[in-house]
């Protein structure tokens, strides 16, 4: 008690004060808001609902196009606890990650530029447009994973005749705040062909059976992980039993050295199946989650989060959390998190929830916002 009265008499008030004339700042009094017992992350576990982020897609081409000058039609999911920071809260969906719903339609194109963010594409819904990323055309399917490691020219464009829609996840947050930022337009709108189109996927036809020239690691042996292989590598794991927290789920990695597809993302999809109700647990990476297929639920330390087909959600650092599908039939979650980052500065901790049979009891229910 002496040494808080101490803290906080006029003396020290008034030296803290004189200090700050120089830019300077007192320890004693910092201590607390810097040094936290465990992670206290400013983000918070949110969802947004297909419906809505469909509808507001949809409003924005008619009001926007690619020509217009701002390169992408895409929308991002701002975290509610990021919102103050500067500028446009660092576009953060956690508070290293971003994340996008990307609308391109017949006859659009978005050109090309490359810059030191990482990025990735989940492709949701329709057929038709491509990537092009250093010289490769990549045609996308729904259920494609796609790769865009940093410094690598990329743009899109669209040859067939529906409306193309993707999740884009990039670390910008992570870049922006140890100040790394590059940007660079390309200087011919989009970028010409320059190897057969979807090259690398034709490489790995075989799914993870390398070519030998992949022995000398690359950026992006692999740029696009087919849906059709995908699927059946999770439906050979579904003739076991599934893990208790995540179900059946795999990573997508780098062919030609065996890390993360991403030096600072980590994308994951899993299979929950029909039924499954998982135990809770907590970690020191946050994830972003979109749900693929499915439907079902999440506790996100204490709060039940109802999720369907389109919809993402996010958990952030050292949240409880654990899944479940109420559905009869199995549920896919395509995820992305910043576990390489923490992995890298030896921050990765994970805790098993020890009470309640390993689940946490629900004292709330999420309330989405709908259009």
């Amino acid at each position: 008690m002496e040494k808080n009265n101490y803290i906080q008499s006029q003396q020290v008030l008034d030296f803290n004060q004189e200090i700050e004339r120089f830019h300077l700042g007192p320890l004693w009094n910092a201590i607390p808001a810097l040094m936290h017992h465990e992670p206290q992350p400013q983000a918070v576990p949110y969802l947004w609902k297909w419906e809505t982020l469909y509808a507001k897609l949809m409003e924005a081409k008619e009001i926007f196009t690619p020509d217009r000058g701002g390169e992408r039609r895409a929308i991002y999911l701002q975290n509610p606890g990021l919102m103050n920071r500067e500028p446009w809260g660092w576009a953060s969906t956690t508070q290293t990650l971003y994340a996008a719903v990307q609308l391109i339609l017949p006859g659009e194109t978005a050109p090309s530029h490359r810059h030191t963010q990482s990025a990735l594409r989940f492709i949701t819904e329709g057929e038709g447009a491509y990537s092009i990323v250093q010289g490769e055309r990549i045609f996308m399917e729904e259920g494609d994973f796609l790769i865009t490691p940093q410094g690598l020219w990329h743009g899109h464009s669209h040859t067939g005749t529906k409306p193309m829609i993707w999740m884009d996840c990039l670390d910008i947050p992570l870049i922006y705040s140890i100040g790394g930022t590059f940007f660079e337009p390309y200087p011919d709108k989009i970028e010409a062909p320059s190897v057969p189109d979807n090259y690398s996927a034709r490489r790995y036809a075989g799914g993870m059976v390398r070519p030998i020239s992949d022995r000398t690691p690359t950026a992006a042996p692999l740029g696009s992980y087919k849906w059709n292989q995908t699927r059946q590598a999770l439906d050979s794991l579904g003739e076991f039993e599934p893990d208790m927290y995540d179900g059946h789920a795999v990573e997508y990695i780098n062919p030609s050295t065996g890390s993360t597809s991403h030096p600072n993302i980590a994308s994951w999809i899993q299979k929950l199946p029909a039924g499954f109700a998982g135990k809770a647990h907590r970690h020191t990476h946050a994830t972003i989650y979109h749900v693929f297929k499915g439907s079902g639920y999440s506790v996100i330390n204490g709060v039940k989060f109802s999720w369907s087909q389109g919809d993402f959600f996010v958990v952030p650092n050292w949240a409880w959390h654990e899944h479940v599908n109420t559905s009869s039939a199995d549920a896919y979650l395509f995820s992305c998190s910043d576990l390489p980052v923490m992995e890298k500065f030896n921050l990765q901790r994970e805790e098993d929830y020890a009470d309640n049979n390993g689940c946490q009891d629900i004292v709330d229910e999420f309330v989405p916002l709908l259009p």
